[in-house]
């Protein structure tokens, strides 16, 4: 199996993963633990993994002119990412949250062009639209939409500053791609990171009535920082190194997807023309926007 093939398959774990927090997370908050006090979790959870596993294998030091843009990858990767993530979703719905995401893809391309002089080819552009046309028509279909939560715009401006941050890191850490290891830029993105957020998450997270809470939320409260806040983070880093920034963003598309795949299974969702179709248009804009043009290397 070669390299770009890897990264499209870490690419598509990563994002089942996403998929699954939108719900699991809904779950924790903010009955149990407030958005900050999460993120705190989250954040000091994938720092200490990160740490094991870059002290056990890596053991790369960094060059002090690179500190710089680490802290803003730090700030953008991390801190505003999942703070505007978590804070908008529990203002908000998964509906409406994954609906907002469908923007990310669009920005990552945008800045892609401006930053890194990535071609405006035709077939990329139509594999966008076509993306967030898909996405946006298998996450609303047959839904109801939640109109009468004054929180609602709220959350959703929170989600669009997400994607926003989120794609302004894809930018900024691609560069570092090229001097060291992935894990080496995970752990001292997480590390900053947790400074960053340890004084606004240090007296929700003491809040927390730890012994009481149930099997079920731990069990989610472990999938979130084990699964999102490692896995997925590792995935996405581990793709970036191959592939254009575009179309690690662009796979955010596939979210609604796989949700609507996970439901299937669970029995909570049934199968139709309409979901078929929207799935078909969003794997043929992945095609379009991962296609390897000629004389380009992904």
């Amino acid at each position: 199996m070669n390299d770009v093939l890897k990264s499209h398959l870490a690419l598509f774990f990563a994002n089942l993963i996403y998929a699954l927090t939108f719900t699991l997370a809904k779950d924790v908050m903010p009955d149990t633990i407030q958005p900050m006090g999460f993120i705190l979790v989250r954040v000091t959870g994938g720092m200490i993994l990160f740490r094991m596993v870059h002290r056990i294998w890596i053991r790369e030091k960094v060059k002090r002119e690179d500190y710089g843009i680490l802290i803003l990858c730090a700030l953008f990767g991390v801190a505003i990412n999942m703070s505007f993530f978590l804070k908008g979703l529990n203002y908000t719905t998964p509906i409406h949250a994954a609906v907002t995401m469908t923007s990310t893809p669009i920005i990552v391309f945008i800045l892609a062009i401006i930053f890194h002089g990535e071609k405006k080819l035709p077939l990329r552009i139509v594999g966008v639209v076509l993306g967030a046309i898909g996405a946006i028509i298998i996450t609303i279909y047959g839904r109801k939409l939640e109109t009468g939560n004054p929180n609602l715009a709220l959350g959703n401006l929170f989600i669009l500053i997400n994607s926003f941050s989120y794609a302004i890191y894809l930018m900024i850490v691609k560069p570092l791609m090229t001097r060291y290891h992935f894990l080496t830029i995970m752990k001292w993105m997480f590390s900053i990171g947790f400074v960053v957020i340890l004084p606004f998450g240090y007296s929700d997270a003491l809040a927390v009535e730890w012994g009481g809470i149930s099997d079920k939320i731990w069990g989610e409260i472990a999938f979130v920082v084990i699964g999102t806040s490692f896995v997925a983070y590792m995935c996405n880093i581990y793709a970036l190194k191959r592939l254009r920034a575009s179309t690690v963003g662009f796979y955010i598309y596939l979210q609604p997807v796989l949700a609507t795949i996970i439901a299937l299974i669970l029995g909570s969702d049934k199968l139709d023309p309409i979901k078929v179709l929207a799935s078909l248009i969003i794997f043929i804009g992945v095609y379009l926007v991962g296609r390897k043009p000629k004389a380009v290397e992904e």
